[in-house]
């Protein structure tokens, strides 16, 4: 399965940018997804996460009230929604794929993506 993600860039500090992540293979199916990012010099951490359905989605923390997941089945495709953006949030973001349509902070994400950049400077 392929995952590939667009819609990073450089945004202002209290900018918004919308990632997206397209799906494609013929193993997509009911698959839990959601984005993870690694900042230089850090560990990658978990950012949102959302069901198949869509009924579940989870969030860090720090970009709780901030970041917004979001699926559209038909086009295998899920975003992120970010506002504002803080340079802390300067980071490569991943769009993560899971074989479960459900997932819990233990999920093992089976497919990731190559990353996209997003940087959060004036």
């Amino acid at each position: 399965e392929d995952l590939v993600e667009s819609g990073g860039g450089l945004v202002q500090p209290g900018g918004s940018l919308r990632l997206s992540c397209a799906a494609s293979g013929r193993t997509y199916g009911r698959s839990a997804m959601g984005w993870f990012r690694q900042a230089p010099g850090k560990e990658r951490e978990f950012v949102a996460a959302s069901s198949w359905s869509g009924s579940t989605t989870s969030y860090a923390d720090s970009v709780k009230g901030r970041f917004t997941i979001s699926r559209d089945n038909a086009k295998n495709t899920v975003y992120l929604q970010m506002n504002s953006l803080k340079p802390e949030d300067t980071a490569v973001y991943y769009c993560v794929a899971d074989r479960l349509a459900s997932y819990t902070p233990r999920t093992d994400w089976d497919y990731w993506g190559q990353g996209t950049q997003v940087t959060v400077s004036a």
